[in-house]
């Protein structure tokens, strides 16, 4: 199973955000967070400024959407050519609908699960998807601590995604270090967004190499008899 990790540049120097793509070129993908001041009490990038990263980056963009009515605002971060565009179960009116409509557009689709929310309502959804984010903390500020309670719900996904055998990636976001991205790893999650355990190392490219070992060291296994996700 591959592992990725995804830094995200809500840890980054803003004055110097190119600077600050170009060391993390080692980076599976770079994580986008959104925020509107509505869906949490935090105001971040817009779709000018996600635009304007698409421009100049090499690393694929991994676009989180923490905003209200993303059935309407998501599909436009797609057309940007954003690689992944994850939105919110709790704010999309129909998130099976605007996950299709992110597909059709080209961006993998994905849908992000707060702490308190509950995973049994969209494993039937599972196949309209090609991303579930598990968050770990709640969403609006980056440098929180990990919570430790949110493994089981991503020990059902990955239950569900290997009953199935879907393509889905399972993404944990919040307190991820070396210290708490084994258990998210051994707790069945493969991508893995960090913020300041990234951009707050002297060398970040030996940083996301020592995440990256990390969580293969405890990568989850498939079960015998169940199936098996490829990717």
């Amino acid at each position: 199973m591959t592992t990725r990790i995804n830094p995200s540049i809500l840890a980054a120097d803003f004055a110097n955000l190119e600077r600050e793509l170009d060391r993390i070129a080692s980076a599976d993908l770079v994580h986008v967070d959104v925020m509107d001041n509505h869906f949490v009490p935090n105001l971040t990038f817009g779709l000018q400024m996600v635009e304007r990263l698409q421009e100049v980056s090499a690393i694929p963009l991994d676009v989180h959407l923490m905003i209200d009515d993303p059935d309407r605002w998501a599909p436009g971060y797609a057309e940007t050519g954003a690689f992944s565009v994850t939105f919110h179960a709790e704010a999309a009116a129909d998130p099976v609908a605007l996950a299709r409509r992110l597909r059709e557009i080209g961006a993998r689709a994905g849908i992000a699960l707060k702490p308190g929310t509950d995973v049994e309502p969209y494993l039937e959804l599972l196949p309209e998807f090609d991303q579930v984010l598990v968050m770990t903390v709640e969403p609006g500020f980056g440098g929180q601590s990990f919570m430790p309670e949110t493994m089981p719900k991503l020990q059902r996904l990955r239950s569900a995604v290997e009953a199935t055998g879907l393509d889905v990636w399972l993404q944990v976001d919040g307190g991820i270090s070396l210290d708490t991205i084994g258990i998210a790893a051994e707790a069945g999650a493969n991508t893995f967004v960090a913020g300041s355990a990234v951009f707050g190392a002297e060398v970040p490219a030996e940083r996301i190499a020592s995440l990256r070992d990390a969580a293969s060291a405890h990568t989850h296994r498939p079960r015998s008899g169940t199936g098996s996700l490829n990717g």
